[in-house]
Formats: C-alpha cells, sequence, structure tokens
C-alpha cells in the first residue's frame, strides 16, 4: 500500500503510555505523539483543514499566497500543504521563536520575516501586524489567521477528538493540552464532552498569558502580560479557537519548570518533544491531587524536539537563564576561586605610548580600554606592533585611534566549556559583570587555575 501524497500521512499518531515521570501521579497517563504528522506536529491537521476551507469557499484561488503569524509549526504545515497544492508562502514569527524553526520553514521554500515579540499585538512591528499588511499589500494572497480561523478547532473535532475517543476505548477521564491558539484543546475537547460530559479538559498555561485569569474571572487583565520564554503556548489576546466552555480550568506553568520537564521526558521516557510537552507534563504534575488511580488522562505531544536544539536542549542557553545549575565550572565559580582582584583598564585619551609602558611594566598583553568608566574596547601588543609599523607618529595618538572591539561579555552561569571557546588569538579574555555590578575579567590562566585548584 502506498500514499497518493504525504498529506495523506496526517493524523492517526500513536498513544503511548508514560512509565517513568509521571510515576507519582495517580492514574494511567497516556500522551498522543503528534511528533509523527510528516510535519512533526500537530499542526499539520489544522494547517490541512484551513486551506480546505478557504478553497471551498473561494478564499484562497489558484497560484495564490499563504500569508501567515506562525511560531513555525503552523508554517511547517501550511508550508508542507502549500508544496502539494501548488501555493506560495510568506510567514511572520517572533524572534523568541527557536532558530531551528525559522530555518525548517525556510527549508520548505517559504519566505520568513523575524519580528519582535515584547510589542503589543496591534503595534505594526508585531508579527499579527505585519501578516496583515502582506495580506493588504500581495496580490492574490490568503491569510489563515490560526487564531480565529474556526476551521482549526474543526480539524481536532474532526480528527483527534475521535482518535482518542477510539484509541482509549472511551475511558479517557481528562484531557490536558498546552493553549496556544486554542485549537487543539477545544476541538478535540468538544468532541470528547459530547461523548461524555463528565471528561475533564484541563488547560496548561504560562506566566506572562491572560487565558488563567481570565477563565476564572471573565477579566482580560493586561497587568498579566509580559514577555515569558516557553513556545507555542499562551497568549497576550483571545483567540476565537479558545472556547473557555469546554475548558475546565487552566493552571500556569514557569518558564523553567517547563524547560527542563521537556529535557526529562527525553532523558526518561525516551520521546524526543517540544517545549509545550514540557509545561503540559510539569502542569499534570502540579495538578496530580485532582486525580484517582482509575483515571485515564491524554496528554497531547505537541511538536518535536529538534526544533529545540539551541534551547531547551542547550545546555548554555539553560544556564544562562539561570534553568541548570550543575557541577560544571561557570563563570560565576571561576571568580570565586579567583578570588577579588581589581580589573587593569586604560582611558582612552591616554597615548600609545602610555599604553607601551603599562604592557611592559605590568607583563600583560592586552588592556581593556574604557571611557568615561565604560569598557569600550581593547588594545594590544599586536595592535600597537601593527600601528606603529605603518606610522611610527602613532605614539603620541590616543588609544582609541587603534584600539579593537572590546572583550566579550559573558554572563555568570556561562559554563567553562563555551568561556574556553571564546579565548582565542583574537580575546585572550572575556568579561563578566559580578552581582554587585563590578566588572571582572577571566583569563586562560583563571580557567586552569579554576580547574586545577
Amino acid at each position: 500500500m502506498w500514499y497518493n501524497n504525504i498529506l495523506e500521512t496526517v493524523g492517526n499518531t500513536p498513544l503511548v503510555k508514560l512509565n517513568t515521570i509521571t510515576k507519582n501521579v495517580p492514574g494511567t497517563i497516556l500522551a498522543k505523539i503528534e511528533t509523527t504528522n510528516p510535519g512533526n506536529s500537530i499542526k499539520d491537521r489544522m494547517a490541512i483543514k484551513m486551506i480546505e476551507e478557504a478553497e471551498k469557499s473561494g478564499a484562497l484561488k489558484p497560484g495564490g499566497t499563504i500569508i501567515e503569524g506562525t511560531s513555525g509549526n503552523t508554517g511547517m504545515g501550511l508550508a508542507m500543504v502549500a508544496i502539494v497544492k501548488g501555493y506560495k508562502c510568506i510567514f511572520t514569527t517572533t524572534d523568541k521563536q527557536s532558530k531551528e524553526k525559522v530555518d525548517a520553514l525556510r527549508a520548505f521554500g517559504a519566505e520568513v520575516i523575524v519580528c519582535p515579540t515584547n510589542v503589543e499585538p496591534e503595534d505594526p512591528r508585531s508579527y499579527y501586524s505585519v501578516s496583515s499588511r502582506l495580506e493588504r499589500e500581495v496580490p492574490n494572497s490568503w491569510k489563515p489567521n490560526q487564531y480565529d480561523n474556526l476551521a482549526n478547532s474543526k480539524a481536532h473535532y474532526e480528527q483527534t477528538g475521535p482518535e482518542i475517543w477510539e484509541q482509549t476505548e472511551g475511558k479517557i477521564t481528562h484531557l490536558l493540552v498546552g493553549v496556544g491558539t486554542g485549537g487543539t484543546i477545544s476541538g478535540t475537547g468538544k468532541y470528547l464532552k459530547e461523548k461524555n460530559p463528565n471528561i475533564k479538559v484541563w488547560g496548561i498555561d504560562t506566566y506572562g498569558s491572560v487565558f488563567k485569569k481570565y477563565k476564572e474571572t471573565g477579566v482580560f487583565d493586561k497587568d498579566e502580560i509580559y514577555p515569558y520564554i516557553t513556545e507555542g503556548i499562551g497568549e497576550d489576546f483571545l483567540p476565537a479557537n479558545v472556547n473557555f466552555d469546554v475548558i475546565d480550568l487552566f493552571e500556569k506553568v514557569t518558564d523553567k519548570d517547563a524547560a527542563l520537564m521537556t529535557r526529562e521526558i527525553a532523558r526518561r521516557e525516551g520521546i524526543f518533544v517540544g517545549n509545550s510537552a514540557g509545561a503540559a507534563v510539569a502542569g499534570l504534575i502540579q495538578l496530580k491531587d485532582k486525580l484517582k488511580p482509575e483515571d485515564v488522562v491524554v496528554i497531547i505531544f505537541h511538536d518535536h524536539g529538534s526544533r529545540y536544539m539551541g534551547k531547551m536542549y542547550n545546555e548554555d542557553w539553560l544556564r544562562e537563564r539561570g534553568f541548570l545549575k550543575d557541577e560544571k565550572l561557570t563563570a560565576k565559580s571561576i571568580l570565586a576561586k579567583k578570588g577579588d582582584s581589581e580589573i587593569l583598564t586604560i582611558d582612552a585619551r591616554k597615548s600609545v605610548f602610555e599604553a607601551i609602558n603599562t604592557i611592559k611594566s605590568m607583563n600583560i598583553s592586552q588592556i581593556p580600554v574604557t571611557q568615561q568608566g565604560m569598557i569600550v574596547g581593547k588594545i594590544a601588543e599586536s595592535d600597537i606592533l601593527s600601528a606603529l609599523l605603518e606610522n611610527p607618529a602613532l605614539k603620541s595618538a590616543p588609544i582609541e585611534d587603534i584600539m579593537t572591539a572590546t572583550f566579550p561579555f559573558v554572563d555568570l552561569n556561562t559554563s567553562i566549556d563555551k568561556i574556553s571557546s571564546m579565548i582565542n588569538r583574537e580575546n585572550s579574555a572575556v568579561l563578566v559583570e559580578d552581582e554587585q555590578g563590578k566588572i571582572n575579567i577571566i583569563t586562560q590562566y583563571d580557567i586552569i587555575h579554576a580547574i586545577s585548584g
């Protein structure tokens, strides 16, 4: 048997029991593994549905251009359908999204425009606004608008819900889903509740999103909105696809807990999934006291871990955000072993001759250069030699005339591996600001001392 095209392989994803990571959670915990879709995410389902509905209505015409604001997964699904059906794609996304997601969209031939995260949805620079402007400007274009296009929820009502009902033989008691556009939880939840009104539908939210408070109070509180790291869930507005009547409760999960749990799923269950799956499992563990041993819980695992290699699966990224503490040496521990010492600097207005004397007397090769107390560059023996060979008169010139870019700055949580990779022939050191705001320097010698000491 074969399929006529890749779109026919979407859906019928496996339901897999979690055994280790949820061992202290009552009930049978089953994960719907949506990574087996050809675009490696659940968004393939609604991408097909939205395009089919648009073709039926005439909103999307042959040879048209699909324009959408997407965090990556919807774009992947849309791009895949567009290739099979002969459409072009332009996607807008935010600078919060992982590089892997953007690269994947471009690999499918889509044009991708990256927009700032920390702006209001109405701001002309937001990825919502830019996609709407492009739809007006680009001839024969169509914007799916996954947030408000109810074909999104419909796809899950027609596919995901029935699949889960059949796979659990109707025994499901709880559906737990990370909520972004709201299509998955609302469509799936609606179908399941029609089959059994006693099924509980739980939504996972993130701090910085409006969903939980709106569900509990009916108040859209702008003070709830602030930047967050977790990808794929939470919003700063209310998408039409979020059916609050279907969702029984929301549980918020921190960025740190979501990121670390994402890694744990891979390490303890052998399932390589993305950030929203980590948030979902962390949320389930927070809610475990609401469950009984006879319950059957289905969690949606939305997308694949390969889209987060530069983030949740990158230890330096985690350390820089204070999410990961381990036994590896960091900039902070190197400074602690080094002890308190004043950093030697030289003012940019001093002469090159004075820099030569300082380098000689202190037996060093490079010095950070300051201007009004701020480090603005560095001067090295090699810089001085090159400058004087070209023009000996530069000996009396100010240092700022020949200084080069400053040493790179690192965070206190930066690992020794990363610091070592940054120290090379051009940079003999890195700079780090300690907890008191004081600038310190870490050299290769300091690293050797920290390791051996």
